[in-house]
């Protein structure tokens, strides 16, 4: 915890103190004044009711009677005043008391409200804006609002997770299993045609889950960077010359700018491979024949920025937020099996891309003008 969340919680513990001591200072000094007034509002008649007995008590002297004194006299109003204005004040503290108290705790009863429906699986629940305090118990329920916020995030993107590698599962499986259906009913020729549809489809779902089976250590930080000095521009001719003949065989030009000289990396070299072929086949995916990619690496400030840039079919407003998101598919209308991926390289890229200290987005100007992925990697 830095210094700056130590100094947080500390003023949260003295504003909190001083609410404590206000509340109870306020039932104290209330009790007192009330104790003072009804001791003033009662005394005068308290007074005049045992002054009265001094006669009887003259007349009981003089019979050589046994008769109580003015002092005493006094002393009994005084004391009837003071059990008055005492069970005046007391019943005065009892309600001041339980008023603070519910004015204290009234934030506390609704977090322990919300926290019970997260117990009971049930994330919208929230703490109303007008119960939200500008003290620490309200920094606290709006710290809850958004911790259910995530929480209720985090459930929606596990079911669609599920959902979607079912799906993803269940369309090479389906191929997979209606081949070996139409190879049983000889409906379907045992031939090379054949084979190579079924080898295809059990290619595909390998690569799903090698493809899963990355992400779910990308995404819980399960690898070690193997970081050294390399040269940025190394990396991407790589790259380039990996995607060269699947850019070729599609009539896609591929292009390079870097600038001279660039400065070198502390990174590890084959991550940042698979972020740029991850970012080039997403590129040659969705650029169309005689399309163009072009991939530039520039120095600004303190980062390298690599770039990859296609004329491609864009992507619109609305998806640039979701485009990392897993299994998220700009153009619904296009499938993965026919050199598609599995879905979740861009998922993957941007999480090995944030494990060096960088950033990665995408820009663009909308459907049909194409797309630019870009990352970028401290120096």
């Amino acid at each position: 915890m830095n210094q700056k969340q130590n100094n947080m919680l500390k003023a949260i513990r003295s504003r909190w103190a001083v609410k404590i001591f206000l509340a109870i200072f306020t039932v104290v000094m209330l009790s007192g004044i009330i104790h003072t007034i009804a001791m003033n509002l009662s005394i005068a008649t308290a007074f005049d009711r045992h002054l009265g007995r001094m006669g009887e008590n003259m007349q009981k002297m003089m019979r050589g009677m046994r008769g109580d004194t003015l002092f005493q006299s006094f002393r009994a109003a005084v004391n009837d005043s003071l059990v008055l204005s005492a069970v005046a004040a007391f019943i005065i503290a009892i309600i001041a008391s339980v008023f603070f108290s519910r004015l204290i705790t009234k934030p506390v009863k609704s977090l322990i409200q919300a926290n019970r429906s997260i117990t009971q699986g049930d994330y919208s629940h929230r703490i109303p804006e007008s119960e939200i305090q500008s003290d620490e118990l309200g920094q606290l329920g709006m710290y809850y609002n958004r911790m259910a916020d995530h929480l209720e995030q985090t459930e929606k993107r596990r079911r669609e997770l599920i959902a979607d590698i079912s799906h993803e599962l269940r369309t090479p499986l389906t191929a997979i299993k209606g081949s070996m259906e139409g190879l049983m009913d000889k409906v379907l020729k045992a031939d090379d045609t054949t084979f190579t549809q079924v080898h295809a489809e059990a290619d595909r779902l390998q690569r799903l889950v090698e493809d899963l089976q990355e992400l779910s250590l990308v995404e819980a930080s399960s690898f070690t960077l193997k970081k050294e000095w390399i040269a940025l521009p190394d990396v991407v001719n790589r790259a380039i010359s990996a995607m060269k003949n699947a850019y070729r065989l599609k009539h896609v030009s591929l292009a390079k700018e870097f600038d001279d000289p660039l400065p070198k990396i502390s990174a590890d070299p084959d991550r940042i491979l698979q972020v740029i072929q991850n970012l080039l086949a997403n590129a040659l995916q969705f650029t169309d024949e005689y399309g163009k990619v072009v991939v530039a690496v520039k120095k600004k400030d303190s980062q390298l920025h690599i770039s990859i840039r296609d004329t491609g079919i864009g992507i619109e407003k609305k998806d640039l937020p979701y485009v990392f998101e897993r299994f998220y598919r700009v153009d619904k209308s296009r499938s993965r099996t026919g050199g598609g991926g599995s879905g979740i390289g861009l998922t993957i890229s941007k999480s090995l891309v944030e494990a060096h200290g960088g950033n990665i987005w995408v820009e663009s100007e909308g459907r049909g003008r194409g797309s630019n992925f870009s990352f970028s990697i401290p120096l």
